[in-house]
């Protein structure tokens, strides 16, 4: 016992002494046991630099390198992936609420490509008319999300695009495997196959309902 209380008093005492007087001021420099933490040989951006024929720190990308990231396109504007925009976040700027249609120009292309990539990402779980019914189910997994629910019918194009993004409950996000642009697709993919049930004689072009009535 006497030999526990002695190591044991050594022991608060070397904890004293290494953690015990942290925060104190002393006009000694600190001991730098790793230096090249603390000092590492570095271009700053935007200054001179005799290394470099032009004298210039910054430089050009290597020709062939892949850009880190690059604009969307949306109505002639450039959006890039840090901006606060609808586009990269799917909430209004500056406020939590999610947008209610998807901020870019509904085309033949675009559902394509959401057809394309719902199939591939979505149509596993959630079955490729969105019921829900997936090869998932066939697995005795739990039920997944049905797009024909009155819930998400209503739900803004922002929180599926949300969703999509991050996850939510046992769905895992997609936001490092699927590209915002091919996520909004997706958004639009999902609408198409809600109309498709949903919809009424009314929204179909009167030059086609003949047709469908055959």
């Amino acid at each position: 016992m006497r030999y526990f209380l002695i190591g044991f008093l050594l022991l608060c005492l070397v904890v004293v002494c290494i953690a015990g007087f942290r925060g104190g001021t002393s006009r000694r420099p600190p001991i730098e046991l790793f230096p090249d933490m603390d000092r590492q040989p570095k271009l700053r951006p935007q200054t001179h630099n005799s290394l470099f024929a032009d004298q210039l720190s910054s430089r050009l990308p290597v020709e062939g390198t892949v850009p880190r990231s690059k604009p969307t396109m949306v109505e002639d504007k450039e959006i890039y992936p840090f901006e606060d925009n609808p586009l990269n976040t799917g909430r209004v700027p500056g406020t939590t609420n999610f947008v209610e249609i998807i901020p870019l120009p509904l085309s033949e292309q675009l559902l394509a490509r959401g057809q394309q990539r719902y199939t591939i990402n979505c149509a596993p779980c959630h079955g490729a008319s969105g019921d829900g019914k997936g090869i998932t189910s066939k697995y005795n997994m739990l039920a997944m999300a049905n797009f024909h629910d009155v819930r998400l019918v209503k739900m803004p194009d922002g929180e599926i695009f949300n969703t999509i993004t991050y996850g939510k409950n046992l769905m895992f996000g997609y936001g490092p495997k699927v590209t915002i642009t091919d996520r909004w697709a997706i958004v639009a993919y999902v609408r198409a196959l809600e109309r498709s049930r949903l919809a009424s004689l009314d929204d179909v072009p009167e030059a086609q309902r003949s047709s469908l009535r055959k």
